[in-house]
């Protein structure tokens, strides 16, 4: 899959396998103008957009007309294009304001994704806010929360047939009172959800070596997915957010560094290519694009990720 013209004998076996992409821009001339104009500057064989404001509760209303250009532009050019949901989101809210917000936000997030043509909306997992009452943890009130407030979504997704896009769980790096951050985490998260067929994950590995998992060391990123199989079982892993990390492994912070300039290192990134439960999964970076660098050139970051990736990805 590529984001320019393929050629006569077409993609790789290895970018057949996993086509690497980016998290673009669609300001300006919209879904196509931009952001896939961008996809072709930097090489990405896939894409990631916003279809709203990521931190904001606006729900905006897409073009018909234009929607259609880009679904069409993506088959044409044989990218897979996925929505990144509003951060704000988080079903284990305290606040009832937040969560009836958080659900008209991913199911506007997900209607657009099934207007435009997305495989997947990506969200994050949320946190437990507040205290329960006494004192203590929210964890297994926030969690009815997510039941109460995701499952009826999922409902809604189970009209639009097998066209319906994937919910991806996103864990976070582990901060405050977060519901799911640690591989094993995502069992108790699914099964709440009734390990709904269309509940899938999305893995970001500066999140997860954040939460603890060392990728770093050799084996790290197999074991890693190991625990993620163990956790949702087989064929849930459908998206891999590729970003290094400018912290340690288990810091709980979510800082992201180019690829091989974090913690992480190269190595990690050449062994997802090579497990067997990203077989078909696309990789999306949302590395630093250089934007205040004095003498930046748009784009070029992002393009030697993107490259680099290719490289890991071709012994696979």
């Amino acid at each position: 899959m590529t984001a320019a013209p393929s050629s006569p004998a077409g993609p790789s076996p290895a970018a057949r396998r996993n086509p690497v992409g980016a998290h673009v821009p669609v300001a300006g001339r919209g879904l196509t103008g931009t952001g896939l104009a961008y996809a072709a500057k930097v090489g990405a064989e896939a894409v990631q957009v916003f279809v709203a404001n990521p931190r904001g509760w606006a729900t905006p209303a897409g073009d018909p007309a234009r929607d259609a250009e880009f679904r069409e532009a993506c088959a044409e050019r044989g990218i897979p294009a996925y929505v990144h949901a509003p951060y704000l989101i988080n079903f284990g809210s305290d606040s009832d304001a937040t969560r009836e917000r958080s659900a008209e936000s991913l199911r506007h997030s997900l209607h657009r994704a099934h207007a435009i043509g997305a495989l997947g909306v990506v969200v994050h997992t949320g946190s437990a806010v507040g205290r329960a009452p006494g004192g203590g943890s929210r964890y297994a009130e926030a969690m009815a929360q997510v039941r109460a407030d995701v499952r009826p979504l999922l409902d809604e997704l189970d009209a639009l047939g097998e066209a319906a896009p994937w919910l991806l769980l996103e864990p976070t790096a582990g901060q405050g009172s977060s519901l799911c951050s640690r591989m094993e985490d995502l069992a108790a998260y699914a099964q709440a959800l009734d390990h709904h067929p269309k509940v899938g994950v999305c893995l970001d590995t500066c999140h997860a070596f954040a939460a603890g998992h060392d990728l770093a060391e050799p084996g790290g990123t197999k074991a890693t997915l190991d625990l993620l199989t163990a956790a949702v079982g087989p064929g849930r892993l459908r998206l891999i957010h590729a970003n290094d990390s400018l912290d340690v492994v288990g810091a709980r912070k979510d800082r992201h560094a180019n690829i091989g300039a974090g913690h992480i290192g190269s190595a990690a990134f050449a062994e997802l290519f090579t497990h067997p439960e990203t077989e078909g999964v696309p990789l999306i970076i949302e590395t630093p694009d250089g934007r205040h660098d004095p003498a930046r050139v748009e784009g070029a970051r992002h393009a030697a990720d993107l490259t680099l990736l290719k490289t890991l990805r071709s012994p696979a």
